[in-house]
């Protein structure tokens, strides 16, 4: 039986994961709406989505700017009559010590970031809860539990969605609401923002290790789309390690943190393009960056902790009939 498409939003989809996750909706058929600021990766993404199979809208839109979110979602639904699934996944950085980042700076990177998804959520809820069903997905991070040096302005963000999806879900289920939201966290991902992002390091931005691909990201985006009751998803077995370690040790986190961040968030090497805090990195250089960034050599393309996120029923089931085995084969072995 073939899968009914549906009509996903997915913000920031001119690049990374957005990209990703825009590609990975398009194979299974859906529409996608493509929402972000730069023009070349969005007419890319545009390409990529209707190669693969699905069928794409373009609309460029600055996600801090509430009314312009507003007009992208009437768009979508002008053109495809209704939204299935919302993915927030847009934002914006500085990689810089807090002292270094300035009021304006930290400013945008929160309206980016954080309010572009309260903003985004609340396009969605316009044209989903009239319909009494829909999915948002809260694209996150290990970094919306456990802040990291360097990236006050994007953990705090990242903080704040955490916060804000949890309140929205208790809402939804206190009205017995047919929409859905749901989180996913991600661990370090190989994509371009390293090469786009504000920094005042001296050394090159990089992700921490291990790093990830985006299809992996992209995954785990599609599956919580279509399983939105589960509230959340960790991807990556760094980032299930990293949320254990800060609830059960997080003083010890710190000072390994303070100790090593720093230099595991740099490599050698010049900066890349022009920060695109104020404006897309594609806009002046005419360039498609794409969904990959530029460690692909030591990025991997799977995630077993990623495929028992996804797959808790399943693997629950086998550790329960693998335990009863054990069981009856001991109990057989007394007789």
């Amino acid at each position: 039986m073939s899968r009914r498409a549906r009509t996903v939003v997915v913000t920031g989809a001119s690049g990374g994961v957005g990209r990703a996750a825009a590609r990975a909706f398009a194979a299974r058929g859906d529409r996608v709406a493509l929402l972000a600021r730069g023009r070349e990766g969005l007419a890319a993404a545009a390409d990529e989505v209707q190669r693969a199979g699905g069928e794409a809208l373009v609309v460029t839109v600055d996600m801090a700017d509430a009314k312009a979110v507003d007009d992208a979602a009437q768009k979508v639904t002008d053109a495809f009559g209704h939204i299935d699934v919302w993915v927030n996944n847009a934002f914006a950085g500085v990689f810089a010590p807090f002292t270094e980042i300035t009021p304006d700076e930290f400013r945008r990177v929160t309206e980016v970031t954080y309010l572009g998804y309260v903003f985004g959520t609340r396009a969605a809820l316009r044209h989903m809860l009239p319909r009494d069903r829909g999915t948002i997905v809260q694209v996150g991070s290990a970094l919306a539990y456990r802040g990291v040096p360097l990236q006050s302005a994007y953990c705090g963000a990242k903080h704040a969605i955490q916060g804000f999806n949890e309140s929205l879900r208790c809402e939804l289920l206190h009205s017995g609401s047919g929409v859905r939201t749901t989180m996913v966290q991600l661990p370090a991902v190989n994509t371009p923002q390293f090469d786009w992002v504000l920094s005042r390091m001296p050394g090159r931005a990089r992700p921490v290790a291990p790093v990830y691909q985006p299809e992996v990201a992209a995954r785990a985006i599609v599956h919580a789309a279509a399983h939105g009751r589960r509230r959340e998803y960790w991807v990556g077995g760094s980032t299930a390690a990293t949320l254990v370690a800060n609830a059960v040790i997080p003083g010890a986190l710190d000072r390994y943190l303070a100790r090593t961040a720093f230099e595991s968030q740099q490599d050698e090497g010049a900066h890349g393009v022009t920060g695109n805090l104020w404006s897309p990195a594609d806009g002046p250089h005419g360039r498609d960056f794409g969904a990959h960034g530029r460690f692909d050599e030591e990025s991997t393309s799977s995630s077993p902790q990623d495929w028992f996120s996804r797959n808790r029923g399943r693997a629950g089931t086998a550790l329960a009939l693998g335990a009863g085995i054990l069981t009856a084969r001991s109990v057989w072995r007394r007789r």
